[in-house]
């Protein structure tokens, strides 16, 4: 009966320990939530910060690559071909005689 007391008693000094402990853990932890969620705070907007410069740089690049794809601003007037030269290009023949069978051939 005396052990059954004696651990009764162990357990409720445990309890009461861990409580008191616990209560001293949360009367410092907001103090450092406070710091922390300031930290946090700052992080999360520097982070943001960044995040919508580098958006920006994506932007105005692709912005440059639409004004170049569209060519608006470009003037291939100097590029373009007289209709009239190409009555002057002989015209080609392709040669349909090839035969594919020579390829595979193992004797040659």
């Amino acid at each position: 009966m005396k052990s059954i007391s004696l651990l009764v008693c162990a357990a409720l000094m445990c309890s009461y320990a861990s409580e008191t402990n616990m209560s001293k853990t949360a009367d410092s932890a907001p103090v450092l939530k406070k710091t922390d969620r300031s930290k946090d705070a700052n992080h999360t907007k520097a982070l943001l910060e960044q995040k919508v410069k580098e958006q920006m740089e994506r932007e105005k690049k692709y912005a440059r690559e639409q004004k170049f794809y569209q060519g608006d601003d470009y003037n291939l007037s100097e590029h373009e071909v007289d209709p009239k030269t190409l009555k002057d290009i002989p015209v080609i023949e392709p040669d349909y005689d090839f035969d594919i069978t020579d390829v595979y051939r193992d004797d040659i």
